[in-house]
């Protein structure tokens, strides 16, 4: 390859950048990650970059109107991903200067697009000339700064006064990877051992008592007993839903919004595979993670596609005891463990996720019986997704009394209680519970 660029790195560049160049157009990163790349891609590398860049994205689009006369066209947000890319390899990650440099300018050449090769070099160089200089201006704007789209930083300072910075600044971190213990398989204290036979440390959770946190994130296919279903990755403030719901052995139980299946898996789990579970989701081919991570750890449940907000079929005759509505939001408190909210979440999104989430608690409430429990659950931190949402509910519902929880994590709200991200080692959860009251 020409200028003794890398032929693997090249092709890992290019990949990356159209992963991230999808995400632009709109697709999340997960679905964007499943692009295809060619063998002998350092897949590793990808991720790292892609992950990378999105968690750098307000901070580098901010760099980049500096070091461009003009923007990348729309069409060419491939390219704008590559000179990203290229930014976070020389700011963030061990990659020699040179490496960054050449190979995304010959990365942009294979991508058929030489014209841009040229202006990479030099703009990438310029970096290199008067990057501390550069750097130091952008630490002067709160959104480069904080790396936060303006619209959600005066949301969070809104919303959260005494927080917002707090909450911002660890949203701009990579989590930690938490495990979450299959007790039907194996207790939390003996897993713990088999790391540590590893020498993988890992150190339990003060409030969710499955969960262990790793000191160092690893590929999971690396974690003792994970393909035989021994230990599942899930945020700590996730594994809070299932002790919340406390379902009992035999109870029929209706998972509503339920892939990829963390929450269905645990709330079985917590019962030896004892109940009823019914698993549903508008989206065919994420439940099919559903019922992928109940193979792998040996349980039972049905899976069904469905909607919500407009419950038909089988699923939706009613007579759940447990409902657990883990509700689409904005996805605003685990930006850590999904930093492309960055990008893709828009403010006019907002009403648009609040009229679903009312839809489906509507929806939902007619399918639980009397004197059953709906757990409503989000992994967001804005209160109209939340705790507004639910007020709105209890107001218009005489058959509805909230449960109020009492726990040592959080923070109790008007109705509810939320964890904010990177508290006590949790992303950002909300969560209330609501008992039907028996006519």
């Amino acid at each position: 390859m020409a200028d003794g660029a890398d032929r693997e790195g090249v092709a890992s560049r290019i990949c990356a950048a159209r992963i991230i160049a999808a995400v632009y157009a709109g697709r999340s990163l997960t679905d964007a990650l499943a692009i295809s790349c060619a063998q002998g891609e350092s897949q590793p590398f990808i991720q790292a970059i892609c992950y990378g860049v999105l968690r750098e994205y307000p901070r580098h689009r901010l760099l980049l109107r500096r070091l461009l006369k003009k923007p990348f066209k729309p069409a060419d947000g491939d390219i704008d991903a590559l000179a990203q890319a290229a930014l976070y390899q020389i700011d963030r990650m061990r990659v020699p200067p040179h490496a960054a440099v050449n190979e995304s300018v010959q990365a942009a050449k294979h991508m058929g697009k030489a014209w841009a090769s040229g202006l990479l070099n030099a703009l990438l160089r310029r970096y290199l000339r008067e990057g501390k200089e550069l750097n130091a201006h952008l630490d002067e704007d709160e959104e480069a700064r904080l790396r936060m789209p303006t619209w959600l930083l005066r949301r969070l300072r809104q919303d959260w006064p005494g927080q917002w910075q707090a909450i911002a600044e660890a949203s701009a971190l990579q989590a930690g990877l938490t495990l979450r213990v299959n007790r039907m398989r194996i207790d939390p204290r003996g897993y713990a051992q088999l790391l540590a036979e590893q020498a993988i440390a890992a150190s339990p959770h003060a409030h969710a008592p499955e969960a262990l946190m790793l000191d160092k994130a690893m590929p999971v296919e690396l974690l003792p007993g994970f393909a035989e279903g021994l230990v599942s990755v899930q945020d700590a403030g996730a594994q809070l839903a299932a002790a919340l719901l406390n379902a009992a052995r035999g109870e029929r139980v209706l998972d509503a919004c339920a892939a990829p299946g963390g929450k269905s898996c645990h709330i079985l789990e917590r019962v030896g595979g004892d109940l009823d579970l019914t698993a549903v989701d508008l989206d065919a081919t994420r439940l099919l993670r559903v019922g992928e991570n109940l193979n792998r750890l040996g349980l039972k449940a049905r899976c069904c596609v469905g909607d919500g907000a407009e419950p038909a079929g089988d699923w939706a005759q009613g007579g759940y005891q447990r409902i657990l509505l883990d509700a689409p939001c904005s996805a605003t408190g685990v930006i850590r463990r999904h930093p492309d909210i960055k990008v893709l979440r828009k403010p006019d999104d907002l009403p648009v996720l609040v009229d679903l989430q009312r839809r489906c608690l509507e929806a939902l409430w007619a399918l639980l019986a009397p004197g059953g429990m709906l757990l409503y659950a989000t992994c967001s931190i804005l209160p109209e997704e939340n705790e507004w949402q639910l007020a709105g509910f209890l107001a218009h519902h005489g058959d509805a009394r909230e449960l109020p929880i009492e726990a040592s994590w959080g923070m109790a709200r008007q109705v509810g209680r939320q964890t904010l991200p990177g508290e006590e080692g949790m992303d950002g959860f909300y969560y209330a519970c609501l008992e039907k009251i028996p006519g």
